[in-house]
């Protein structure tokens, strides 16, 4: 990814605006997958697989510091990102099967 060198200060804020938009559009399509996976699964011990949850955040966490950011920062991200998500496919998984 190029990073751009900005020359003011709204300059650099518009550019931060458009990657938190990019970021948002990319949460929810990650939290619409994850959504579909409800219908692949079981049970809602398979949707809280603990070991899928930890190698998605080990591959995190690798991005980050290959792209020198904190992988601290990430895991805390993906750790509330993955709750919530999986909170969302359990609901999915339950009205699924009320079906």
């Amino acid at each position: 990814m190029e990073i751009k060198q900005c020359q003011s200060l709204e300059e650099a804020r518009k550019e931060i605006d458009k990657l938190d938009e990019q970021i948002v559009e990319l949460i929810a399509a990650r939290n619409a997958y994850v959504r579909q996976l409800a219908h692949f699964k079981n049970s809602i011990d398979e949707i809280k697989a603990e070991d899928r949850i930890s190698d998605v955040i080990n591959r995190a966490r690798a991005k980050a510091i290959e792209l020198d950011l904190s992988p601290n920062l990430i895991n805390d991200l993906y750790l509330r990102m993955i709750d919530a998500m999986v909170d969302s496919e359990v609901a999915e998984f339950q009205n699924a099967k009320n079906f």
